[in-house]
Formats: structure tokens, sequence, C-alpha cells
């Protein structure tokens, strides 16, 4: 395949390859901070920093899966991926995608029973519990991805259909350059979106509706700013990881028409944006996580 990287503005790569390098920069130096915190902090060594941990190691895998080819085109103006390593690449893009939905998932339930049953919040989450939770995950991810690569691997290809609107193989964008019929990987690509992100989205909703119905049964207006104010950062976390996964499924089922430039810009905040904005956002709103990044 030929990876085009931003389409119409091949000429201006070298620039675009600017904000490109300090956005992976940030995401990568972030979000390792956010580890070795928690890691070094004793104090932090709870249920919610750990989910954090998971979410900070998974905004890694998921920078690092997109990082090699994306700034290979645009530094070196080098396009080529073999079949194989686009494959591989492709699991890792989408496996480590389901794992950033179902860790915000996660992170809603640790919410939940923070707020609704603090007393058996430590009781209820054990480490073992969280490291249960964290196997589920990448069971989860793993068994919904694998089919992938080996149902597009059965498709024939086209000579001159090999260029991808992106530095990186994604799926729809892969499957689309077969010239046999796509009809089973187009159902089982949307079986996989109903069946992650549409369901965590679904259940983060209803935990943060069980939530704040807890919260209007406390008596005094002060816990209830101060129980709301624990979940501002994971709320804000769902809205940067979920409003460009929601509108990018949108614009791959039904915005075919659109420029190509479209469908790339979309799929580079999808996956770009919320590595970035997440170590942000938590070391803003979370004093804890902000001194022990700052003592690291």
């Amino acid at each position: 395949f030929l990876m085009i990287g931003i389409p119409g503005l091949e000429a201006i790569h070298g620039w675009i390859s600017i904000p490109f390098s300090s956005m992976y920069t940030v995401a990568l130096t972030g979000n390792c901070l956010i580890l070795l915190a928690v890691r070094r902090t004793p104090s932090l060594h709870q249920p919610m920093y750990f989910f954090l941990s998971m979410l900070a190691l998974t905004d890694v895998g998921l920078t690092l899966s997109t990082l090699p080819t994306t700034l290979a085109v645009l530094w070196f103006d080098h396009r080529l991926i073999g079949f194989n390593t686009c494959l591989v690449q492709m699991f890792f893009l989408h496996s480590f995608s389901v794992v950033e939905s179902s860790v915000l998932l996660a992170m809603s339930f640790d919410r939940f029973v923070a707020i609704s049953n603090p007393l058996r919040y430590a009781a209820v989450l054990t480490n073992n519990v969280i490291l249960r939770i964290g196997l589920a995950i990448m069971a989860r991810a793993t068994l919904c991805l694998f089919p992938v690569p080996f149902l597009i691997k059965r498709l024939n290809f086209c000579s001159g259909k090999n260029f991808l609107s992106h530095s990186f193989c994604f799926h729809p964008d892969v499957m689309r350059r077969a010239c046999d019929d796509i009809t089973i990987n187009i159902r089982y690509g949307l079986y996989v979106v109903l069946s992650t992100g549409a369901i965590d989205s679904l259940l983060i909703i209803l935990s943060y509706t069980l939530i704040l119905h807890t919260v209007i049964g406390l008596a005094s207006p002060r816990e209830r700013v101060r129980a709301l104010n624990t979940c501002v950062s994971h709320i804000l976390a769902v809205f940067v990881f979920f409003i460009p996964g929601i509108t990018m499924s949108m614009i791959h089922r039904f915005g075919m028409h659109l420029p190509h430039i479209v469908h790339a810009l979309v799929a580079y905040v999808y996956l770009m944006v919320p590595p970035v904005l997440n170590p942000i956002i938590y070391s803003v709103k979370s004093k804890p996580i902000r001194e022990a990044m700052l003592r690291v």
C-alpha cells in the first residue's frame, strides 16, 4: 500500500510534521509521567489512579501504533507499507481503541462505586478485582479484533487501488481498496463498533445517571459539588474520546461523498487528540496527580 498522509497537502508535509511531532511528544511525555507518578507515589495506589494508569498506558500504545508510519510519511516521504505490516498495525491500532473505550467504562464504574457506596469502595475494588478487570479488557479487545486481519487477508486487491487516505492502516480505508465483495468486512466492522464503543457509551451514560441519582440524594450542597468534582476529569476524557469516534463512524458509514481530507483529519483527531489531552485534563483537574507529576 501507498500511504498518502493528508490528501491534498502533500507539498507541505514538512511543515505539518511540526505540530504532529509536538503532539506525539506531548502525548508520550504526559502519559509516561502519569505512569511514573502513580508508580512512585504510595498515596496514589488507589483504584481511581490504577484505572488512570491503564488509560495512560493505553494512550501510549495508541500513540506508538501510528507514530512510526505517520512520521515516516511526513518527515521522509516514505509512503510504502507492506501488506502484513499494514495488518499488524491495523490490529494494534483498533485494539488500543477498544481498550480505551473499555477503560473509560471501567473508570465510570469506579466513580459509581466511590460515590454510591464510599464505605465499601476499597472492599469492592481490590487490587485483585482491578487486575481481573484489566485482563478482561485486554481479552475483549483481542477477541474482537483477532478476526479482522484474516477477513482482510482473504480479499484480492487491485494494483491501481493501493492508495490509503491516511498515514497508517485504518480498517475502513484498507477494506475499501479491495476488488472483492466486502459485505462481510463491513458487517463485522459494524458489529465490533456496536459491541464495544456503542455498548460502552450507553453503559457510561447509565453509570452517570445512577451517579446523578445518588448525588441528588445527598443532603449537603457542598457534598454534591464535591462528589461531582471527582467525575469532571473522567467526563471530559469520555467526551474527548467518544465525540471524535462517533463522528468518524458516521462519516465512514454515511459520508463517502465527502473529500478524502475530511476522512483523514477526523481519523487523526480520533487517534491523536485523546492521548494528548488526557494527561492535560487529569494534571489540571486532579491536584494529587499534578503534584506527583511535578515531583517526578
